[in-house]
């Protein structure tokens, strides 16, 4: 048993999955790439049921932005709590209290007394659990799978949820034509049970507190400080704030363009999520693979972050159905290789004991900022149209990214 698991553990290595050898990660990724599935699942089939019950772009719009409410107004806090607490414990307590969010949005559908303002409810209080689940489990990585292997375990991390992705749409928009949303809410909560027990599972050391350092604030002027004094990570966190205002949100008007635009019903709507999904898990596949090889991941990450903002421009101005799904799958990978490597980056330049603290300030921009996006969004698409709102939005991106590359040239040498 133990050649058989050095001789898996040195093929890993060989073709580029060197964090697939530690063990603690197995259990995270396989267990957290069942619950994802669920996720995504329960993603398209919210965005369905708001459309269905609303018939409103706006309210696509609210309801994804209040679902990042709480990450908007708590990670920041979760990131000093992260860098003092046990990480895994904190997991494992997120993941199951979004079991639960999910098993109370399915009670409501499948008796048929959900409203609108449950959804709007239920997103909320989602976004405060993400809020301290979001930071922990990004700075829980390294932990696992140490420096040398962590660009190699975000990839996969990425390659994971892009394939879930992919899957969790699909099945979604097969389901919701068959047996309705209710079920697919049903199921997210069900497949919870795999990455909690993958967490319980991981055989770590005893977690010993650090100092607490002084207050949160005095916690809080400290990642302020390393943000003043480190240009890339300051610019790298710009960037990340800037696509999540203008750039990402075109998934959030993704149901508008498969009825409205593209004309297609739940089946073409799940058929574009998992476009994405496609091409984002390719592109995270050879970012993993490659990980090692790689040698200028800062001028990847601009080139990245500048295609993506152009194809989803292009995607705009689509109107054909399979253009669309190939326009979304190339956006998809150029958006996890502007991804992927930008939270690589962060997190090795970062010092070990403000990792929780500028992943929260991280997630903050990056998950937290998406109500201004997703509220922008829908009201630009209520009043121009869906179209007009996510190409100028990919316009925006474009455009800073190259901008971000000629004032600070570090960044492309990093």
């Amino acid at each position: 048993m133990d050649a058989t698991f050095r001789g898996v553990t040195e093929a890993t290595r060989q073709i580029g999955l060197g964090a697939l050898a530690h063990r603690n990660f197995r259990l995270f990724f396989f267990g957290q790439g069942v619950s994802l599935i669920g996720t995504w699942m329960q993603s398209v089939a919210q965005g369905w049921l708001v459309l269905t019950l609303t018939d409103s772009p706006f309210f696509v719009g609210l309801v994804s932005a209040l679902g990042s409410l709480g990450v908007l107004t708590f990670t920041l806090y979760a990131g000093i709590i992260a860098d003092r607490t046990d990480k895994r414990r904190t997991v494992v307590i997120t993941q199951s209290l979004s079991m639960l969010l999910a098993f109370a949005l399915a009670t409501l559908v499948l008796i048929h007394q959900v409203t609108v303002w449950h959804v709007m409810v239920l997103a909320t209080v989602l976004g405060i659990v993400n809020a301290f689940d979001i930071p922990t489990r990004q700075a829980f990585i390294v932990e696992i799978v140490g420096k040398e292997n962590l660009m190699n375990a975000i990839a996969l991390n990425s390659s994971m949820f892009n394939a879930a992705r992919v899957v969790g749409p699909a099945i979604a928009g097969a389901l919701i034509g068959i047996v309705g949303v209710g079920v697919c809410f049903l199921l997210n909560g069900l497949s919870y049970i795999a990455v909690i027990g993958g967490l319980l599972a991981m055989r770590l050391p005893p977690f010993v507190a650090r100092p607490s350092g002084g207050s949160a604030w005095g916690g809080f002027r400290e990642i302020l400080g390393f943000l003043g004094s480190e240009r890339r990570v300051k610019t790298l966190v710009l960037l990340t704030a800037v696509f999540s205002i203008f750039g990402f949100p075109f998934l959030v008007m993704m149901p508008v363009f498969a009825r409205d635009v593209l004309h297609v019903q739940a089946g073409g709507y799940g058929a574009l999520t998992a476009a994405v999904g496609v091409g984002a898990m390719l592109g995270a596949l050879a970012i993993a693979i490659n990980s090692r090889r790689l040698t200028s991941r800062g001028g990847l990450m601009v080139t990245g972050g500048t295609a993506f903002g152009v194809l989803i421009a292009m995607f705009a101005l689509s109107r054909s159905f399979a253009l669309s799904l190939v326009l979304l799958a190339l956006a998809g990978c150029a958006m996890i290789v502007n991804n992927a490597l930008t939270n690589t980056m962060i997190q090795t330049i970062v010092p070990d004991h403000l990792r929780g603290r500028i992943m929260g300030f991280y997630s903050f921009v990056f998950v937290g900022l998406s109500p201004l996006g997703a509220f922008q969004a829908g009201a630009f698409a209520e009043r121009f149209g869906a179209p007009w709102a996510v190409g100028v939005g990919g316009l925006v991106c474009a455009a800073v990214v190259a901008i971000a590359a000629w004032r600070v040239p570090e960044l492309r040498a990093s």
